[in-house]
């Protein structure tokens, strides 16, 4: 059977220092173009031996363009990443924003001379305000995380000016993502953690008995890492506002309510946006990203300086005097920004919810397609993602067994082993962009892995078998890391 992007053979490239061959030249210089250089720089600072490899020029862009087909990418193939989807990003976005207009201005331009930008920063803080349902928003943070950080920072800038010092906890359902604590802890507070129901959702009971003068407030994720929406939002925030609390909203899932349903109407005062997840601006490999901020009216004088606004006909900047400070140096990932500005505008508001439809189509299909062959402890209805798990596997195979075993079929594993809530989690999102013909192959493949782990279980167990490493010694990798080669090892 055949997946698409699956290898037939094992590749194998040596490191480049292995390939060198001495003498051999990739370039050739005219003599007369170096005399004189030796007098460039002082005697003690020059090299007498520079240990490069020495290769023709084929050989270099054949090693680099080999190693190149090693890394999978969304130009590849489907990637399934559940809470950290990677999506569609369209190609004339990133010829737009290479623009020198916007790459080459400075970020200390005078305001009376970047009227452009900021004219889109502006906009861009508007239309997210918009779309999230709130009355302003700051596009200063530079990832999902460090958006957290800010919306927290915030809270406790709120609480410090009226002056309510005993409210120190924030409550956190135990379906959160990872760096809610973190952003908490962060900025002085302590964390309660909210177990959640056997429906995977937050109780209203559980979460009454957590309400105390001492609560700040809630981080809430909805929908949450399970995919679940919170049915009885509405009951949660205000039972946390009856009791003097702020509610928080993780907006990493917003892709999954976008144009849809915005955060605000159900009373979420805070709120970060993933731009390089809901806006379609890639993140893979660990960033760039922007994390930006909306808050609801009476948090607006607590947003991190600076912020654009439009003064006397002129875009500039402003500062607020009861501001949680700045959160860095500068104005937020320009690029990544500008990127989801362009996404929004390609849709226009009346196709922008188009987005999370098609996005909880996708992951419902994917559901319904392989709830048989995998099980499912939550069985509450999901939307963008569904966190499928190991429990019924048969022949000890694990969910990192699974994820190696699409490897060899050619897709790029999901995310495992995660929300922790799950043991042997293995969280698919498919995302909006995928056709269905994609997610028909993938499903193939998927099933193709539970009917061999019953029949052929060694394969499983070994995999992936058509890639250069198969199964290294992931904790010794991990302890003792070869990080560059040493001449004669």
């Amino acid at each position: 059977m055949s997946y698409p992007g699956m290898k037939d053979l094992k590749l194998k490239e040596s490191v480049i220092f292995e390939r060198s061959r001495e003498g051999r030249r990739g370039y050739s210089l005219p003599e007369e173009d170096l005399k004189g250089a030796e007098n460039i720089l002082p005697a003690e600072l020059r090299r007498t031996d520079l240990d490069l490899p020495e290769l023709s020029e084929v050989d270099v862009v054949r090693h680099y363009t080999r190693l190149s087909t090693y890394n999978y990418s969304l130009d590849h193939g489907f990637y399934p990443l559940g809470s950290c989807t990677m999506k569609y990003n369209p190609k004339i976005n990133e010829k737009l924003v290479r623009n020198p207009q916007f790459t080459e201005l400075h970020p200390e331009t005078p305001a009376p001379y970047a009227q452009g930008t900021l004219k889109i920063m502006f906009e861009m803080q508007r239309m997210l305000a918009e779309i999230g349902g709130f009355a302003a928003c700051t596009l200063n943070p530079s990832a999902g995380a460090h958006g957290e950080y800010t919306g927290i920072g915030i809270i406790r800038s709120y609480f410090d000016k009226i002056g309510d010092k005993k409210r120190k906890k924030i409550i956190i359902p135990d379906s959160a993502h990872g760096t809610n604590p973190a952003s908490c802890a962060l900025n002085g507070f302590e964390v309660v953690v909210l177990q959640s129901d056997e429906h995977g959702k937050v109780n209203l009971e559980t979460l009454k008995s957590l309400l105390t003068d001492e609560v700040a407030g809630i981080m809430l994720t909805n929908p949450n890492t399970l995919g679940v929406f919170e049915s009885d939002i509405l009951a949660i925030t205000k039972m946390v506002h009856d009791a003097g609390g702020l509610v928080y909203g993780d907006g990493a899932n917003m892709n999954a309510l976008l144009g849809v349903a915005r955060p605000g109407d159900m009373g979420i005062d805070v709120l970060h946006y993933n731009l390089h997840k809901t806006f379609s601006t890639p993140h893979g490999g660990g960033g760039p990203g922007a994390g930006p901020v909306g808050v609801c009216e009476k948090l607006v004088e607590f947003l991190p300086n600076p912020f654009v606004v439009l003064k006397d006909g002129l875009y500039t900047f402003n500062d607020s005097d009861n501001s949680m400070g700045r959160v860095r140096s500068f104005y937020g990932n320009m690029g990544v920004t500008l990127k989801a500005f362009i996404y929004i505008l390609e849709y226009g508001k009346e196709h922008l919810g188009e987005t999370a439809k098609n996005a909880v189509l996708n992951a419902n299909y994917i559901k319904a397609c392989l709830r048989d062959y995998y099980h499912l402890k939550y069985k509450s209805d999901t939307l963008h993602e569904v966190v499928f798990d190991d429990s019924e596997m048969p022949n000890h195979i694990t969910t990192m067994d699974i994820a190696k075993a699409l490897i060899d079929r050619g897709y790029h594993p999901p995310t495992v082993y995660f929300p922790l809530i799950v043991h042997g989690a293995l969280m698919i999102e498919p995302t909006e962009s995928e056709s269905k013909e994609t997610l028909d192959e993938f499903i193939e493949a998927m099933i193709d892995i539970a009917e061999t782990a019953k029949t052929n279980p060694e394969n499983i167990l070994n995999a992936p078998l058509n890639t250069a490493v198969s199964r290294p010694d992931e904790t010794l990798a991990a302890r003792k890391p070869v990080l560059k080669w040493q001449r004669g090892e």
